[in-house]
């Protein structure tokens, strides 16, 4: 025998749970206003309960929904930062896109580590493989681009 599982999300369990709710509080109601046999008052205590239950029944099911908020902010690290290092012989060259003026970018080569800072929160750590004992010999930003040159330190002796 095949059996089927059908799994409900809150939403449509609280569409089965509220009429269900309203129905046995109306009967209830409607019983307890036969037990004293008042006719006119009766309808009228139904119909304020009517409307009571059905104005609750609209809030918790307004409560449990749960709606995506219509404006959802922008992460800066989600887009993903596209660099490139060239290796040859001699000296590796590193191209990348950095925003801000050139005055705010900072550039620092530390242990195999390229360090880089721009404007705002703009902050990369890249790791160039290779790059020990060399240091930055020419630093150009222009128009958003970064290009680096990173050489052989020269020994002065």
């Amino acid at each position: 025998m095949a059996s089927y599982k059908r799994t409900y999300s809150n939403e449509q369990s609280i569409n089965f749970i509220i009429p269900i709710m309203i129905i046995l509080f109306l009967g209830i109601v409607y019983i307890m206003s036969l037990r004293y046999g008042q006719g006119a008052i009766s309808f009228i205590l139904i119909g304020i309960a009517a409307a009571t239950m059905v104005y609750w029944g609209f809030v918790i099911k307004k409560m449990t929904k749960t709606e995506k908020p219509k404006y959802t902010a922008r992460e800066a690290e989600s887009k993903n930062w596209v660099y490139d290092v060239i290796k040859g012989e001699n000296e590796i060259v590193f191209v990348a896109e950095v925003p801000g003026p050139d005055d705010k970018i900072m550039v620092r080569l530390v242990e195999g580590v390229l360090y880089i800072r721009g404007s705002g929160s703009f902050s990369k750590e890249v790791p160039v493989e290779g790059s020990s004992g060399m240091q930055i010999s020419d630093f150009k930003y222009r128009n958003g681009v970064l290009t680096l040159r990173i050489s052989k330190a020269t020994t002065s002796t």
